[in-house]
């Protein structure tokens, strides 16, 4: 069914399954903060981001208390 709703226009699952533009910006940001740029991938979905952006998070948290 998830063709179907596609080629009628309407949200397909994995438009409806992206990260959000503020989790992307963030993801961006944090990535290349870490030199990581890799990390950072445009179809991933919210949970993969959250998952990315604590990771970087506590990478660069670890980083700066040195």
């Amino acid at each position: 069914m998830k063709n179907a709703t596609a080629r009628r226009g309407g949200v397909g699952e994995n438009e409806a399954a992206r990260m959000t533009p503020a989790q992307a910006m963030r993801l961006k940001t944090l990535s290349e903060e870490a030199y990581q740029p890799k990390l950072f991938e445009e179809n991933l979905t919210p949970a993969e981001a959250d998952r990315r952006i604590e990771a970087l998070n506590a990478e660069i948290e670890l980083a700066n208390s040195f």
